[in-house]
């Protein structure tokens, strides 16, 4: 099962807020090892609850604005691996939300209150889990460092001016992103020497710490200095390097610096990871590639006789026969996928797309039924059944369903998504209105998601309480966006 958004796609970096105008020099490092001290650095330039509140409001711009993938499997995925990270962080202050972004560039972002997006061109990239890890842990430390409040910090000290050019900047983005790009860019320009000195201090303490975080998190420290040269290699003689060049510069000592801090620990010799073999089959096959090169793509993976992970090779044909309207032969190959690993969610998410697509979704029901019920809230199980249950007819268990999901995920859009869908199709309008309304507030856009509510009320009838839970919501969206003014 997946979502995901086609608007056009605007970033909002850590990297691109840092200002980073004269990243392609050939920068090197200050040998300074000493980090700096943090817990109250930068509380005068921003809060940590003023940094949540910031972070969640460019969250909701970018779901409404960039081609962010909605896709429960790689979600469950990619915040499992970055959960593994964050528990051997030091001062993590909030939770960790991590996404990916449609874009086949090679890059990775973090932003006020622990949100990090992920390109699906940089996994397509990495080579094994412990690279893609070392990127995730890399954009931990610029947030637990609080990179960004520190850099307001140091606009502070040297021009009160720019540092109001820079916060500025980042509430216009809130409701521009170009113009509020724009306004980064000029805050900063008159301080070009500072960016500078203070993305060094930056890059070197976010590759410190990442590493340091990568070996607790038991994963191989050499990570980084492989993914690193593999970037360094295959970008050397091109004439405008990619976004995650641009915005962290490899230079050599960078490389030698990650190589030697990766000594400092044992090498682990690691196993192939087959949960991010299957992950990368399906960035590629679904997202990456076209429908028929994906599906030429795999059959030439599935014939060759040395494969690293041919369940992996199996499962991207799979999901290409699925482009490719070919289901029945999707269905013999994953019917032997799930024989051999019956539990696994990759393949229960593509065996519930597959019935769906055949008319058969009662036989997805029947199968997800003893998954769902030993654990109900995984979003993959749940949302499957659900989509289940909805192709199936069966409204009233969907939503059943969705409420129990969204009481522990309350900003999955996918499920509100869904849970608008159901209720249309039940006839239940006042509901259905009010589902669109959410999924509205994750966009960021209040005003028509108070339309919406306008709409749940006059189906209301005379269902007063009804009505007055809508209000309390009308109130509840007003305030979110008075309070993002008053910032």
């Amino acid at each position: 099962m997946r979502k995901k958004s086609s608007a056009p796609f605007i970033i909002l970096s850590c990297a691109l807020i840092l200002s980073l105008s004269a990243v392609a020099q050939d920068m090197k490092y200050s040998n300074r090892n000493t980090l700096p001290e943090i817990g109250v650095v930068a509380s005068d330039a921003i809060s940590l609850d003023k940094e949540m509140i910031i972070g969640d409001a460019v969250m909701r711009q970018m779901r409404g604005q960039s081609p962010i993938i909605a896709d429960p499997v790689l979600d469950e995925y990619l915040q499992d691996l970055g959960n593994r990270l964050v528990v051997h962080a030091d001062n993590a202050k909030f939770p960790f939300q991590f996404f990916w972004v449609n874009n086949d560039a090679i890059n990775a972002f973090a932003f006020f209150g622990g949100h990090i997006g992920v390109h699906a061109g940089l996994m397509r990239r990495a080579d094994n889990e412990s690279e893609l890890a070392s990127v995730l842990a890399h954009e931990i430390s610029h947030v637990t460092q609080r990179h960004i409040a520190r850099r307001m910090q140091a606009q502070k000290r040297a021009s009160p001016l720019a540092l109001a050019s820079l916060i500025g900047g980042v509430l216009i983005a809130i409701a521009n992103p170009q113009a509020g790009m724009a306004a980064m860019q000029a805050g900063s320009a008159a301080s070009a020497q500072l960016q500078i000195d203070y993305t060094r201090s930056n890059e070197q303490e976010a590759d410190r710490i990442g590493i340091a975080m990568l070996a607790r998190a038991g994963f191989d420290p050499k990570g980084a200095a492989s993914f690193f040269s593999t970037m360094a290699e295959e970008y050397r003689m091109v004439s405008r390097p990619p976004a995650r060049l641009l915005t962290h510069p490899l230079t050599e000592t960078r490389i030698a610096d990650a190589r030697n801090r990766a000594n400092d620990y044992p090498r682990r010799y690691l196993p192939i990871n087959k949960q991010f073999e299957l992950a990368k089959a399906r960035i590629k096959s679904r997202y990456s590639f076209d429908a028929d090169y994906s599906l030429e793509y795999y059959q030439a993976a599935v014939e060759q006789q040395a494969q690293r992970s041919r369940e992996a090779s199996l499962y991207g044909l799979t999901l290409a026969y699925m482009r490719n309207e070919e289901n029945k032969k999707a269905q013999k190959i994953l019917d032997e996928l799930l024989e051999k690993d019956p539990t696994n969610l990759f393949y229960l998410d593509a065996a519930t797309d597959i019935y769906i697509a055949l008319g058969e979704p009662l036989k997805a029901v029947e199968m997800l039924k003893p998954h769902v019920t030993h654990n109900p809230r995984n979003q993959v199980l749940a949302l499957n059944q659900a989509n289940a249950l909805i192709s199936a007819q069966k409204y009233d268990d969907a939503i059943i369903l969705l409420k129990d999901f969204l009481l522990v995920k309350k900003d999955y859009q996918v499920a509100y998504q869904m849970m608008s869908e159901a209720y249309q199709k039940a006839k239940r309008f006042s509901q259905m209105h009010q589902s669109k309304a959410e999924v509205y507030a994750l966009y960021g856009a209040y005003n028509r998601a108070v339309d919406e509510l306008q709409y749940a009320y006059n189906f209301a009838g005379d269902n007063h309480l009804q009505k007055q839970r809508i209000r309390a919501r009308i109130k509840q969206f007003r305030d979110q966006e008075d309070r993002l003014e008053r910032l």
